[in-house]
């Protein structure tokens, strides 16, 4: 009897390679404990990346004093400011090397390029600890910065698939968790064994962090394969977005106030609030509670709704600010509740941010979700300028927070003029749609990217990340 074509047995699953690697389940069916392990590997990189960022604020002043003793002996008050170019040094670092390096990871495997970006991490973090002079300290402060905005993306795609379908703002917050962890932890830690055992210390444990940082991804991140057939170029297709230069635009002003305070933060708690360096940090830890109860709230309320958490988050950012200003100055409760309510409100609207950067990249995911980074450290760049600028200008240590508003501010009137253009065009949209019903296929428009609220997330089946439509 002769078989049809349709009713031939098919082979076997495993005998190709192809059907192996689809035998494999998901990232998000894995075990609880598998999953679990997987994040926390994922967050002790950010753990490290926190610590090494913001730690060198708590400790700015006594890394002046070891680079530049001869100026901080004339003119204190320049010596702080000029140290604070190794912050703008960091940040500029990340700026540059997120976009750069999230395109040459177009090609390799998610699981190998974050293993990397570890690597390169620990290896910057050693070069700021050995380097003998302010200038080659620099220098190894931008190297240590190039991998970090490239290592919160690739975790943060990877921590989404993890968490499973609808749940991307979750996601992006557990990415991050360590970095909220290591200002609650980390950072005051940092900032006490440095006072103890000197910075280049620090930054030596630091290093210590990432190292076994590489050696947790190895063991517990599940393998997940490059997305065939992408190229560099393609990842750049999300560049002629005016939407992403626009998220990015309010990302790197609305968070230049809080760095343009938090950059500054040990002169701050000493010199406006009176404080002794010993609280500088006990000042962190509160920051860094807020930032990790910011982190939590911002992953919650973005799945729920992401216009709500920016039209809240940034009101009551500016909010805070005002507040740390009219507090802080003689009063130690007054200094510790602003800085926990900064970074409370500031720490919530950033998923929300980069969750806007991935949908609004459409299929460009790695480069949105860095290019969120490279944003923020514009902000540590531009925030850590400005407030070393009114200092050096002899305005005091409370100029600063003046200048954080401002900036604070300016973001939230970029993020209402962004809605209200969203808004204007879906309306168009509407109309166009309801005058040409020819232009629908399938009951799915056939419509360009810019054409649709990247806001909420597109219906998708293909995909832990939410798919825009194209044409």
């Amino acid at each position: 009897m002769t078989l049809h074509a349709a009713s031939r047995p098919a082979p076997p699953p495993e005998s190709t390679p192809t059907a192996a690697r689809t035998a494999q389940p998901a990232p998000h069916e894995l075990s609880a404990r598998r999953r679990t392990l997987a994040l926390l590997a994922l967050a002790l990189g950010g753990v490290g990346i926190g610590a090494s960022e913001f730690a060198t604020m708590g400790l700015l002043p006594g890394i002046a004093e070891g680079l530049l003793s001869p100026q901080m002996s004339t003119d204190p008050e320049a010596g702080i400011a000029r140290a604070g170019g190794l912050i703008t040094a960091y940040a500029l670092g990340v700026v540059v090397g997120a976009p750069v390096l999230a395109l040459l990871s177009v090609r390799w495997s998610r699981t190998s390029m974050i293993t990397a970006l570890a690597v390169a991490l620990a290896a910057g973090t050693v070069l700021s600890a050995l380097m003998p002079t302010f200038e080659l300290t620099l220098a190894a402060r931008f190297l240590a910065g190039l991998p970090h905005g490239a290592y919160f993306g690739v975790a943060s795609l990877l921590a989404a698939s993890l968490m499973g379908p609808g749940s991307q703002g979750k996601g992006v917050a557990v990415a991050l968790s360590g970095l909220t962890v290591a200002n609650l932890i980390g950072v005051p830690l940092m900032t006490a064994l440095g006072q103890v055992a000197g910075w280049r210390t620090v930054y030596l444990v630091i290093a210590g962090i990432f190292l076994a940082t590489v050696l947790a991804l190895r063991w517990a991140l599940p393998p997940q394969p490059a997305v065939p057939g992408r190229r560099a170029v393609d990842e750049l297709l999300a560049l002629r977005r005016v939407q992403l230069w626009i998220v990015m635009a309010i990302a790197a002003v609305g968070f230049a106030g809080g760095f343009a305070v938090f950059s500054y933060v040990a002169d701050i708690a000493t010199q406006v609030s009176g404080a002794s360096a010993s609280v500088v940090p006990w000042v962190l830890a509160a920051a860094g509670l807020g930032m990790t109860l910011g982190n939590i709230l911002g992953g919650i309320t973005t799945d729920r709704s992401l216009r709500g958490t920016l039209l809240l988050g940034f009101p009551l950012y500016i909010a805070a600010l005002v507040g740390l200003f009219l507090a802080a100055p003689g009063s130690l409760p007054g200094l510790l509740i602003g800085f926990f309510a900064v970074n409370t409100a500031s720490s919530a609207l950033s998923p929300a941010l980069q969750t806007w950067l991935i949908r609004v990249a459409h299929r460009s995911e790695v480069l949105g979700a860095s290019l969120n980074h490279a944003a923020f450290n514009v902000a540590n760049a531009l925030g850590a300028a400005l407030g070393g600028a009114v200092i050096a200008g002899g305005l005091g240590f409370r100029a600063p927070m003046v200048v954080a508003i401002v900036l604070a501010s300016t973001g939230f009137v970029l993020v209402g003029a962004t809605l209200v253009a969203l808004q204007l065009r879906s309306r168009r949209t509407l109309a166009v749609l309801r005058e040409h019903e020819d232009t629908f296929t399938d009951s799915i428009p056939v419509l360009a990217p810019e054409s649709r609220d990247e806001l909420e997330p597109a219906p998708t089946t293909t995909g832990m990340l939410p798919v825009m439509a194209t044409s």
